[in-house]
Parts: C-alpha cells; structure tokens; sequence
C-alpha cells in the first residue's frame, strides 16, 4: 500500500486525473459486462420455443405476460409484435422493425467509448510525462551540483510513472473493447435472428390461427363424451342381442 501511495505521489498531478480515468473505465466495463450477463443473456431459441408453443395452444395472454415478464431487448420485441397480431400482417412487421430499431442501441450503449477513453488515458499519461521532464530539466538548471542527480531521477520518476499509468489504462481499454464489441455483435445478430423467427411465426398464426383454448377443452369434452355415448349404446344393444337369444 505504501508502495503504491509512493507511485502516485512521485507521478504527480497527472498521476490522480488518469486515476479518476480508470475509475470510469473500470465503472463503464462492468456496466456492460452486467448487462449481457443479464438483460442480454435470454436465450432467444428457448424463448421463441416457449411463446411457439403458448401460441399454438391459442394462450395469446400468457404469451403477452411471457414477453412483459422482462425487459431484455428480445422480450421488448417479443411483446411489441404480439401487441399488433390481431391487427394483421403489416401492423406486426411494422411492430417488431420498430422495437428492433428500439432495442439495437442498448446492445452498443458506451461501449466505443472505451476507445475514446483511450486515447485519452494515453494522452494524459504523456502530458504527465512531458510535465515531468520540463519540471526535471528546470531544476537541474536551478539546482546546486550536488543535488542535480537526485532531483533529475525523481522527474524521470514522475514521467516514467505517468507513462505507464496511462499506457495501463489505455490496454484495458482497449481489451475491454473488443471483448464487449463481439459480445454486442453476437447479441445483435441474435435479436435480429429472433425478430424474424418471431414475424414468421406471427405471419403463421394470422393465416392459421389456432383455436382458443376453452374452445380445444370443450371439443376435445365434447369427443369424449360422443365416445362415451357410442360405448353406451353399443354395450346396451349388446344386452338386446343376448337377450333375443335366450
């Protein structure tokens, strides 16, 4: 720790405004990391499957309460094409490109700023440098002899740390990047995936649509019961019969 307090102490000014600069970086990557473990990690194949079968079953409420039951960009356009499927074909697609459009941002929210954070980090690390050395020179220059050696290492101290801070911060940034950009790809093109599946499935149902399911209930009681007659009537013309032979 004391190591540490010594590091910037001896980096100067810049030392503490690049500090500041990976207390946002560190703040931005895990905000993101959090929302593709969360929000974006619904799996778009197993959610279709259940609102496929919900659907099928002629249960369009429980699928609305599927797709309102989270706000992950898959259930935002989940539940904006099922809002518009007794409107007809043309009000679904125009739903779902909508909350596509919607949704797409929140998969590359600040993430290129991390490339900018950068830039930015390496910039002040070398003004941190640069401000190390003019002050290194300067005091040579007003220094007696022997205290030239002792005040030039400590300004070479001073860039050199700023250099690395800086350098440090910028090499996060930048593997933070790439990490979260092919996360956001990979997300984006899964929604998109998932928007048409879904258009394709809503498109079906609209051409065919499935009976509700208390109307299923009461045909299926209704076959049971046209059955159950048909045994009754068989079983008693079979008594009939045994009793024309005695």
């Amino acid at each position: 720790m004391q190591q540490l307090k010594e590091f910037f102490e001896q980096g100067g000014f810049f030392m503490y405004v690049n500090l500041l600069c990976s207390v946002v970086v560190v703040t931005l990557i895990v905000d993101r990391a959090m929302f593709f473990l969360g929000k974006g990690a619904v799996n778009a194949r197993a959610f279709l499957e259940q609102l496929r079968k919900l659907l099928s079953a002629g249960q369009l409420e429980k699928a609305q309460r599927l797709a309102q039951s989270s706000d992950a960009p898959i259930a935002l356009v989940a539940k904006a094409g099922l809002s518009k499927l007794k409107n007809g074909e043309a009000a679904v697609s125009t739903a779902i490109e909508e909350a596509l459009t919607d949704a797409t941002p929140e998969l590359k929210k600040r993430i290129g700023v991390l490339w900018s954070l950068a830039n930015i980090a390496t910039l002040l690390g070398l003004l941190g440098t640069i401000n190390g050395l003019i002050g290194g020179f300067a005091a040579i220059g007003k220094a007696a002899a022997d205290q030239r050696s002792s005040l030039l290492a400590t300004r070479i101290a001073e860039a050199m740390n700023n250099t690395w801070l800086g350098l440090a911060i910028a090499a996060s940034c930048m593997i933070g990047h790439l990490f979260l950009s092919a996360a956001s790809k990979s997300k984006q093109q899964e929604l998109e995936s998932f928007a048409l599946r879904l258009e394709n499935l809503l498109f079906d149902l609209i051409a065919n649509p499935p009976a509700p399911a208390a109307e299923k209930e009461s045909r299926d009681g209704g076959r049971g019961g046209s059955r159950r007659d048909a045994e009754k009537n068989r079983r008693a013309r079979d008594v009939e019969d045994e009793e024309d032979n005695d």
